[in-house]
């Protein structure tokens, strides 16, 4: 049974290649934690296939749902960003880019052709990724002055929290995502230390 308090991601990049008539589809799979990161990648794919016609890609982020896109980049509508969300969703992956290049060979596939090139090369990504659970976080920016320092962080690590900023001068600020789970606890005993005031970020899990 699944564990409520996580989710499955990718830990590292992986590849699929998948030909049919002459075209060519290449998947890369990414493992993200914003939909800030996905123009970076694309653009960075671009320029390594100058000569590919269509840059397909679909992503989900957070842990909620909500947070995803499907885009065909010219190619008819459905019959590529759909089914590469498709098979994000099927294997319950969520913090995931994929985007397949395609070279196109000169034989038109028709929508059929084009959904069954678009699933098998993301499915064939996907599955050569490993994959890893993490907790959902709730994410939250402390601050505090330099003394508390070795108390706030001990207590982050006990809750095992990630921290994704820092910034530690005479007066701290830290970034971190607390497990669901623990993220109450932990909040409470910070309160507790002097001169500490812990606020939730913004929405979004990382």
């Amino acid at each position: 049974m699944k564990d409520q308090n996580k989710y499955t991601t990718i830990a590292a990049p992986s590849t699929g290649d998948f030909r049919d008539r002459g075209s060519k589809f290449l998947a890369y799979a990414y493992p993200i934690s914003s939909p800030v990161d996905v123009k970076e990648k694309i653009q960075a794919l671009k320029k390594e296939h100058p000569k590919a016609v269509h840059f397909c890609y679909a992503y989900r982020t957070g842990t909620d749902g909500t947070q995803y896109r499907a885009n065909d980049d010219g190619e008819p509508a459905g019959s590529a960003g759909k089914p590469i969300l498709g098979q994000i969703d099927s294997l319950e992956l969520t913090n995931v880019l994929v985007v397949v290049v395609r070279y196109f060979g000169g034989t038109l596939l028709g929508v059929p052709g084009l959904i069954n090139a678009y699933k098998t090369v993301t499915t064939e990504a996907l599955e050569a990724a490993p994959k890893t659970e993490k907790w959902i976080e709730t994410l939250y920016d402390i601050n505090f002055d330099y003394p508390a320092m070795g108390e706030v962080l001990y207590l982050l690590k006990q809750a095992e929290a990630t921290i994704y900023k820092q910034d530690l001068q005479l007066f701290c600020i830290v970034s971190a995502g607390i497990p669901q789970q623990n993220s109450a606890a932990c909040v409470q005993k910070l309160s507790e230390i002097r001169g500490v005031t812990t606020a939730a970020a913004k929405t979004g899990d990382q």
